[in-house]
């Protein structure tokens, strides 16, 4: 044996040890489309073992539909061998003994031996690939969203039916297409340049934070859009996922409750004005009213009989009362305007309050049983004045013969703390307790319970502020039950 067959059978030899230990499956073919070496994970892989299979025809290996075509497609490699993938643009599957199909990805390599011209075929089962390819587009399929897969390359890989719908293209149309093709005439030249940006530091984000986003349709028709790009490894490199939301209805409703709360604004502006140039305008004429009805006392007093004095009596209590009224009213209206937000204790809130009604409380003879209550976030001075209110009405509306026993508790809700202020008191007839968060409306009489009626008003409004509810829950002679929400959250203005 000369030295060249010598060196020839080593390196034989050499490739076969190489081959042999390769981690895929490797598959010698030569110009007669015959299998002239197998290694041992091929053996593996298509459960033959290597002596079956050598000296067969490659399309053993192959299911039938490809078996016409396929030694074509040997002759024309060998015309022009150089490394391909195989079936570029297309499924690939392989046959086992037992007549398994199974989907594969084959490299093909050429490859001179002393036996002439040969092609090293390496197979890779990506049965596993596919399956979670599948899940991939199941998953991607069944979202809510237009969902469309990108490559680096800015070619639309994947749509789903949701994607169809919004640009109203059928899947085949995008398919392919730079995804530019969904994008609005007028910016399309820069997307590139953002694609690019996006590809340097990837990474999931809403895109055009802080700007307004839009997309058009197959018929041109532009629409705004929220877009959020999630980027994937997948086995074809990394691709960008974008999501997009078609944000039409948002921002109608946006601008409509703009405009609503821009028109809220002015209104409150105008009845705050009106609030307080009718109160203003009241009083000088109430002034009028008093320092006449002074003069008449002082001056005319011995002049005037019974009837006469009572009259006057009248007019005092009468312009008395208006100007408490008009005080309310500008009070009422001008809740929460120039409060902060802070942590309240309602704890050493009610100590303070109680420390204000030391004398009501003590001429009463009323009781407190008082839970630990929470710190909230809000407006101290409305609260307060809600607090003093509620207890405040507790007292005037006791049973003369009784003990005034006031519960004070809160529990935490979801979002919010669920305040109560029980008494045992008169209590309310419940068909009235829609009546009695309006405005200047009293259910007793006033000479028997004196006051404006505007105190639980006060109340209502004061809840609101702080994004909460308040209602109650009694029942004539046996007390009632005040209960609010306050919101855990910053309050409203």
């Amino acid at each position: 044996m000369s030295t060249t067959d010598t060196l020839y059978r080593h390196n034989e030899l050499t490739f076969q040890v190489m081959v042999d230990a390769s981690p895929n499956a490797l598959i010698l073919v030569n110009e007669a489309g015959k299998i002239a070496y197998a290694n041992a994970y091929a053996e593996k892989l298509f459960q033959y073992n290597r002596a079956e299979i050598i000296g067969q025809k490659i399309e053993i290996l192959m299911p039938a539909r490809f078996e016409r075509y396929h030694p074509g497609f040997v002759r024309s490699f060998f015309q022009t061998p150089q490394f391909r993938r195989m079936g570029e643009g297309r499924e690939l599957f392989a046959l086992k003994k037992d007549k398994t199909e199974f989907p594969v990805e084959i490299g093909l390599n050429p490859i001179v031996t002393i036996n002439g011209n040969m092609v090293l075929a390496s197979i890779i089962d990506i049965t596993e690939r596919k399956k979670a390819e599948q899940r991939f587009r199941l998953v991607v399929e069944s979202a809510p969203s237009a969902m469309v897969l990108v490559n680096k390359k800015g070619i639309i890989s994947l749509v789903n039916t949701q994607t169809e719908k919004l640009f109203g293209y059928r899947r085949e149309e995008l398919l392919g297409q730079k995804i530019e093709i969904l994008i609005p005439s007028e910016i399309r030249s820069q997307h590139p340049k953002y694609r690019k940006e996006f590809s340097k530091n990837p990474e999931t984000r809403a895109m055009g934070a802080g700007r307004d986003l839009f997309a058009v349709t197959r018929d041109g028709k532009k629409f705004p859009v929220e877009i959020g790009l999630n980027p994937i490894e997948t086995f074809e490199g990394k691709m960008v996922l974008a999501s997009v939301i078609d944000i039409t209805e948002r921002k109608r409703n946006e601008e409509v409750s703009k405009k609503y709360t821009k028109r809220l604004e002015n209104k409150n502006k105008e009845l705050e004005q009106f609030t307080y140039i009718t109160s203003h305008d009241l009083q000088e004429p109430l002034k009028s009213i008093t320092g006449l009805a002074e003069i008449l006392t002082e001056d005319y007093k011995d002049q005037l009989d019974e009837e006469g004095q009572n009259s006057l009596a009248f007019l005092h209590e009468s312009t008395e009362r208006m100007k408490e009224l008009i005080s309310s009213l500008l009070h009422y209206s001008r809740l929460g305007q120039k409060s902060t937000v802070e942590e309240v204790d309602c704890n050493e809130l009610i100590e303070v309050i109680k420390k204000d009604l030391t004398s009501s409380i003590s001429e009463t003879n009323t009781r407190f049983e008082i839970t630990a209550l929470p710190t909230v976030s809000g407006y101290k001075t409305e609260l307060r004045l809600l607090f003093q209110n509620l207890i405040s009405n507790a007292i005037k509306f006791r049973k003369k013969d009784n003990v005034s026993v006031i519960k004070i508790s809160a529990k935490k809700q979801q979002q919010a703390w669920l305040f109560a202020v029980k008494d045992n008191g008169i209590g309310i007839d419940m068909k009235f307790t829609d009546k009695i968060f309006t405005i200047f409306q009293q259910l007793n009489p006033k000479e028997e319970y004196p006051g404006t009626g505007i105190g639980l008003s006060h109340c209502k409004k004061i809840v609101e502020l702080h994004d909460g509810d308040i209602w109650v829950e009694a029942e004539p002679d046996k007390g009632s039950t005040f209960y609010f929400t306050i919101n855990s959250k910053t309050p409203l203005l």
